[in-house]
């Protein structure tokens, strides 16, 4: 992306802003944003009859292959809180996200599978898409990221955490209401609803937490 300088910019900026107001923060809104990424439920059953299998687009298709690794990078993201964040909301965020995005990169796998399609590698996005690419898919943080966010710890890691975790919430927003405009398989438009549910509750949750809320 071409505004990553800018963005390291911002970051820096909001450690200097938002510091004291994560430091005052207390336990009270570890609950806000109780609404999960959504229920791994969806898609989730047994292998599908070869009639749903087909029952899919190539929108489908496109979501699961990038939504897995748009989730494996916030699941990166939310394990370096348990030994790098200083707030107890930061770690409690972090760990809702982990139990929200990981039962739906399995599910989401499952789908490619029984398609017939390409799930992506581990540690690779989809060929084509630049983490710092506009045209890629949105709220991606690129190498530079992340390793600045592995090197910081307490209360500047917790608002670098929450900075890039909104950016990355506001991406999957992006993609899930693609999904829900053009997709066809059922499970994969509802899984797209809960995704758009849940983390823009936790845009807000996160918002708050820094200070802008």
């Amino acid at each position: 992306m071409s505004t990553t300088h800018t963005r390291r910019a911002a970051l820096m900026a909001a450690t200097v802003t938002a510091a004291l107001v994560l430091a005052a923060c207390g336990s009270d809104d570890s609950d806000s944003g109780d609404a999960s990424h959504g229920s791994s439920s969806h898609g989730a059953s047994s292998s599908p009859s070869a009639d749903t299998a087909a029952a899919h687009n190539a929108q489908d298709v496109s979501f699961a292959q990038g939504m897995i690794p748009h989730h494996r990078q916030a699941l990166e993201m939310a394990q370096l809180a348990a030994d790098r964040a200083s707030s107890a909301d930061v770690k409690s965020l972090a760990a809702r996200i982990e139990k929200a995005q990981d039962p739906e990169i399995r599910t989401m796998t499952g789908w490619l599978k029984s398609w017939g399609e390409e799930v992506p590698e581990a540690g690779a996005s989809m060929p084509g898409m630049d983490h710092g690419s506009s045209s890629g898919m949105p709220g991606m943080m690129d190498d530079g990221d992340m390793e600045e966010l592995g090197k910081a710890s307490g209360e500047d890691f917790d608002t670098m955490f929450l900075t890039m975790m909104v950016e990355h919430h506001e991406g999957a927003v992006d993609m899930a209401g693609t999904e829900k405009t053009k997709g066809r398989y059922a499970a994969a438009t509802a899984m797209a609803d809960d995704i758009i549910t849940g983390q823009t509750a936790e845009i807000t949750e996160m918002n708050k937490l820094l200070g802008k809320g």
